[in-house]
């Protein structure tokens, strides 16, 4: 199928859209707002981390319920993560967001305490071996493993975390992912994370992309899962080998943006 790609038409499609959307004046209205907001790498990773996990429903929803956490958090997620007392858990038990409850926010906690007690950033929990070729299926399933591998994981809480391994698109964990690794001059993307290369990454599949990517022959498969993902991100390298997901902002872009001629 993807031999039929008319390369050279696409790219005249979805190369405008993405500089209209590649820029700052997206950022104000999108989660990944949030992480702008720091400058800690660590703060900027749990910022990141959460705003992610959140993000199903209308952006201003989500914008709204991760500030209201972090806020919770006195706005120095680092810090309350590695140092918190069980009293400051306390105002957290009244958080939710949608299937989101208390419960798995006290996990998350927990595990990202874990964490960082004895890792610098959370980019090695997706990439533990830089020396080895990176294979995004392959580190979400890693992430995955490593996230719920303790007794106090609740079997509630592993549906906020995806993966491959369950056929999952993935599409909260692969966003987080090219907010930290793409790093372009329109610096929208973090870009914080080096050494994980910006051609492995995988788009993140939601509707919006899955209707477009459809509609432009890109995607053939009938389930939205992770051979979808596979599909249109094999594609996306077609139009850009280094830097495949920048289409992303094409697709979800043309969700955005009423007045395109397509």
């Amino acid at each position: 199928m993807h031999s039929e790609i008319n390369i050279a038409e696409l790219k005249a499609i979805f190369d405008p859209i993405v500089d209209w959307v590649n820029r700052n004046t997206f950022i104000e209205d999108d989660p990944i707002s949030i992480p702008h907001g720091y400058t800690l790498l660590q703060d900027i990773e749990i910022a990141a981390f959460f705003s992610a996990v959140f993000a199903w429903g209308q952006r201003k929803t989500i914008i709204s319920k991760t500030k209201q956490l972090l806020k919770l958090m006195d706005d120095q997620p680092y810090d309350f993560v590695l140092n918190h007392q069980p009293k400051d858990l306390i105002p957290l038990m009244a958080f939710k967001h949608r299937t989101f409850q208390s419960s798995d926010l006290l996990y998350f906690i927990d595990f990202l305490q874990r964490y960082y007690q004895n890792n610098t950033s959370l980019e090695t929990a997706f990439h533990p071996n830089p020396n080895q070729a990176y294979n995004q299926k392959e580190a979400l399933i890693h992430f995955y493993n490593l996230f719920f591998d303790h007794e106090h994981a609740l079997e509630r809480t592993k549906k906020h975390i995806s993966t491959p391994a369950k056929k999952s698109a993935c599409k909260r964990m692969n966003m987080l992912l090219r907010w930290l690794v793409r790093a372009d001059e329109r610096k929208v993307d973090l870009g914080i994370w080096k050494t994980i290369p910006t051609s492995a990454l995988m788009i993140p599949l939601d509707v919006h992309v899955e209707k477009y990517a459809r509609q432009f022959g890109i995607l053939t498969r009938k389930q939205r899962d992770w051979q979808a993902v596979e599909e249109i991100t094999a594609a996306l390298r077609l139009l850009n080998p280094d830097d495949p997901v920048i289409y992303d902002y094409a697709l979800f872009g043309m969700s955005i943006k009423k007045d395109l001629d397509i």
